[in-house]
């Protein structure tokens, strides 16, 4: 395995696959002399980097030089410096007789000028891109796998998972979300098939577990004490895939239970909940402008009714000759009765007063719509809704995902050119613009009557930072903050518990939630997607029976492992029709029992019977995966 990149995701990406995996790992990274001093803003994050990547690089050549934990034989780690991964720098990270290459640049040119060197070197090469700009990303896979097809003769059945273009942007934006959220529901959804768990709290003394597809894990214990949610709790720690007897000894704890499954076709991008460009009435005019067009229709009705009730005339009639007094274009009544003269006078004068309630309506519409593009300000009475810090990369995808939950959100960004402040305007959320760590700028966001805080920018100590005042004006505020550094992050997070045992708190790492989807990739199985599990990741991939003993020729709860893996799904689709993609056309939901010949069957019995030419979707562990893959990895060598 080739792995190059200028970042932390790098280094972790190398660790989980030696470590996980146990696979040969060649690391490209720039030189770790650098000749030119970095710019003051980014010296701490720069530092931080390197101290990580120090880290990294320490712990993988430790592990390198011995056998993996279970048993698993070790990999090897071989580091070349390069500043550009160039077609000499290829060469020499031996691209022509690697199995497969992940591309994990922080810049989408760079990964694609690479990706199409890394092509012509090695049709066969599996390739793994990191790109942020998901349209693009779709014509780079089609276009590197057709010149791929060209290159071998071999079609897209013989290819094993040429190219696969990943985000981590886009790996870990669900999961930021899912834990500023109520009940944190976890969504992984990929070319339509979308899969839902449900954190869960603990059962009650006599309450009956809900109805699920599957447990998928047992929370952690609620003493932060013993338990950070990390691999290195032992019994106290999340479990991953228990049976059945694991589930009833885990009383007083949460779950995550697989609920709902469905696909209804290509995910499109939401437009806001319904917000589109023309403003609704209600943000056209203010409520007390409202509510003055109100009354004075109010009034115009009343006159409306008098009038009838003094002239017997048919009421349309005298709705009319009100509104021409209204509008003093009415003879005037001389020689009609006192109450007729009384109520003409009346009329024009509720018609001096609906001049300037029209002027300002039409002065606020043009306001309105001269400002739809401008960023909102948060209104008043603002409540419930969820404070993001940053709108980089990672919480541009994050605002995106939780506006499509139709979740109230206010951003803070201190930066007036940050790339997400065009999609919050689209969106039509509100935004502070201002640096966090000054004080007002919470208060501005409504922080006191927020739900949740979710802090993402680049730096760590102003994520701390925001997290620890907000914590302060609101001690049982939900807060989620994302720590570059997993080490600190568990820290944080153990600190926090704590401190606020009442309270809802998560630290999360970008690399950490998508290191192991880049790595699954890697291996050259379809990765659906991944879920956090408090600081662990399980992971939901399509496998082909075919070369695996621990399930050919295996019933469904004879190949269930665990803590390794659990089958969830058979895919009924004809072998000669399969594809690795979902066709758009196709549309089914909501279907716990399958839907016939085609289609994923879900929820199946523990003694169906898994063969050779059947594909499943498996929930596993990281280290589960590897087994599976690793045993086949070690056939193939063996032969």
């Amino acid at each position: 395995m080739v792995v190059c990149g200028d970042d932390g995701l790098a280094h972790r990406l190398a660790a989980e696959l030696r470590g996980v995996y146990g696979e040969q790992v060649t690391l490209v990274v720039p030189p770790s002399e650098r000749t030119e001093r970095p710019p003051v803003v980014g010296r701490a994050r720069a530092a931080s980097a390197a101290l990580l990547d120090r880290m990294v690089s320490a712990a993988v050549n430790r592990a390198g030089g011995g056998a993996g934990a279970g048993g698993e034989p070790a990999g090897s780690v071989r580091v070349v410096e390069a500043a550009e991964a160039t077609e000499a720098k290829l060469a020499e990270a031996g691209v022509e007789r690697a199995d497969a290459l992940a591309l994990v640049y922080d810049d989408d040119e760079t990964n694609i000028r690479a990706a199409l060197t890394a092509r012509r070197l090695n049709p066969r090469l599996r390739l793994v891109l990191r790109l942020y700009n998901r349209r693009l990303g779709q014509h780079i896979e089609e276009l590197l796998d057709q010149a791929a097809t060209l290159a071998t003769g071999v079609g897209d059945a013989g290819l094993d998972a040429s190219t696969t273009v990943l985000s981590d942007a886009d790996t870990a934006a669900p999961a930021l979300a899912a834990t500023a959220v109520v009940g944190t529901t976890k969504v992984v959804q990929t070319d339509g098939l979308l899969l839902r768990a449900v954190e869960r709290p603990p059962l009650r003394p006599g309450q009956s577990p809900p109805s699920g597809l599957a447990t998928l894990a047992v929370l952690s214990s609620n003493d932060p004490a013993v338990a950070d949610g990390s691999d290195g709790n032992g019994e106290q720690g999340p479990l991953l895939l228990p049976d059945a007897a694991a589930v009833r000894e885990a009383r007083g704890r949460g779950t995550v239970v697989l609920e709902q499954v469905s696909y209804a076709g290509p995910s499109m991008p939401s437009t806001g909940g319904g917000r589109g460009l023309v403003p609704s009435f209600g943000s056209l005019f203010s409520r007390r402008l409202r509510w003055s067009l109100a009354g004075l229709v109010g009034c115009v009705a009343a006159l409306a009714v008098a009038l009838t009730v003094v002239t017997g005339e048919h009421p349309l009639y005298a709705t009319y000759m009100t509104l021409l007094d209204l509008f003093a274009i009415n003879e005037p009544a001389l020689h009609q009765n006192l109450a007729r003269q009384i109520l003409q006078l009346l009329s024009g004068l509720m018609g001096l007063l609906l001049l300037p309630v029209l002027l300002a309506a039409v002065l606020e519409a043009l306001g309105t719509f001269r400002t739809a593009s401008a960023l909102r300000k948060p209104p008043r009475g603002l409540g419930g809704h969820v404070v993001l810090l940053g709108l980089g990369k990672i919480g541009t995808r994050v605002l995106t995902r939780l506006r499509e939950l139709n979740i109230p959100v206010v951003c803070v960004e201190a930066d007036p050119d940050a790339r997400g402040l065009a999609t919050a305007r689209r969106l039509r959320v509100p935004v502070v613009l201002g640096d966090v760590t000054q004080e007002g700028v919470l208060e501005a966001a409504k922080i006191h009557r927020a739900h949740a805080l979710l802090a993402v920018t680049s730096a760590d100590t102003t994520n701390l930072e925001a997290a620890l005042y907000a914590r302060s004006v609101r001690p049982d505020l939900r807060v989620v903050l994302r720590l570059y550094d997993d080490d600190f992050a568990t820290a944080v997070y153990r600190t926090l518990r704590a401190a606020h045992p009442h309270a809802s708190t998560r630290s999360r790492s970008v690399t950490h939630l998508a290191a192991p989807a880049f790595a699954g990739a890697m291996m050259g199985r379809q990765i659906l997607g991944a879920i956090p599990v408090e600081r662990r990741v399980l992971l939901f991939a399509a496998v082909d029976v075919a070369g695996h003993p621990q399930l050919e020729d295996k019933t469904v709860g004879d190949a269930f492992r665990p803590g390794s893996w659990r089958v969830l799904a058979l895919d009924r689709t004809p072998r000669e029709e399969r594809r690795e993609e979902p066709a758009a056309e196709e549309s089914y939901e909501d279907n716990r029992a399958g839907d016939g010949a085609s289609g994923w069957e879900w929820d199946l019995p523990d003694t169906h019977v898994l063969q050779r030419n059947d594909r499943v979707v498996l929930a596993a562990t990281r280290r589960g995966l590897a087994e599976l893959l690793g045993r086949r990895s070690r056939e193939r060598a063996g032969a």
